[in-house]
């Protein structure tokens, strides 16, 4: 018999969206729904364990108590169908796609498919920081930065689908994600790629790495708050002339506050690639 799942939704005024963001990753470590409103965000958020859920639900309500929350049962099979009624194929760049596996036909069209199992796991490709992280990783590769043989970490790796955008185009990488749920998704995304063998998928988070580990290229589409307080661990685990991708930052808000963290530790300003109101920092070959 298959547990129900705890549906959390509430609507906030979008001065205090980075906020309640900001709270629900310290939570629930694995992705919500955002849609937007005139003038504030519903926030739907699923969750199996339905005491810390109605938890959450009820800190939530404490912090922010015009937000309207509310809680309800649903079964996992209505999370599951809901997406075959409007998930389609996403273009990410020039050089990826990504289909789910029942639209999925064989046909390359010039680009890389990645097919994805839509699940609770943040990555599907339809939230502009994921296509944006994957349209800037495709860009790097053509230009050389990004290069088949090397290594990467994706902090923060939901259902893998970065990973196994690096692992296609012949990189070898670790996937760490601290919600236990996302990564047996990524494990059946890396399965359905064709691309297990070139990828480590763990719960975990950076500390959980030793301290010798070096990666030429570390990608992590999180928040630019962990994106600041990881920062010396992050670069820590960078090899000699790697290459940086953080995603996850709101353009106008944040990615000063971010590259100004980076910078404190001396590296230069970054590359900014911008989707709607999403930026990705890149800094290339650091230190080469």
């Amino acid at each position: 018999m298959q547990t129900t799942l705890l549906k959390i939704e509430f609507t906030i005024d979008e001065k205090l969206a980075e906020e309640a963001d900001e709270f629900l990753a310290s939570k629930a470590a694995h992705g919500w729904e955002e849609t937007p409103l005139e003038g504030g965000v519903k926030i739907t958020l699923y969750l199996e364990d339905h005491a810390l859920g109605r938890d959450i639900a009820k800190e939530f309500h404490a912090r922010f108590p015009d937000a309207g929350v509310t809680c309800t049962e649903e079964e996992p099979e209505d999370w599951a169908m809901a997406w075959k009624d409007f998930f389609n194929p996403v273009t990410c760049g020039d050089t990826f796609k990504i289909f789910p596996p029942w639209l999925e036909n064989g046909d390359d069209n010039g680009v890389t498919h990645i097919v994805i199992e839509p699940k609770m796991a943040f990555g599907t490709g339809h939230h502009p920081t994921t296509s944006l992280c994957l349209a800037t990783i495709g860009s790097l590769s053509e230009s050389g930065v990004i290069e088949p043989g090397r290594t990467f970490l994706d902090l923060g790796t939901g259902s893998g689908i970065l990973g196994i955008g690096l692992a296609k185009l012949g990189l070898k990488g670790v996937c760490l994600d601290n919600d236990p749920l996302a990564i047996p998704c990524a494990v059946e995304n890396a399965v359905a790629n064709n691309v297990a063998d070139s990828l480590e998928l763990a719960v975990g988070t950076i500390e959980s790495l030793g301290k010798d580990v070096r990666f030429d290229l570390v990608v992590a589409n999180i928040l630019s708050g962990p994106l600041i307080e990881m920062a010396p661990d992050i670069l820590a685990h960078l090899a000699p002339g790697g290459s940086l991708i953080l995603s996850g930052i709101l353009a106008d808000k944040q990615s000063d506050a971010v590259a100004s963290a980076y910078a404190r530790l001396g590296l230069s300003a970054p590359h900014r690639y911008v989707e709607g109101e999403w930026i990705c920092l890149v800094w290339e070959r650091i230190g080469a």
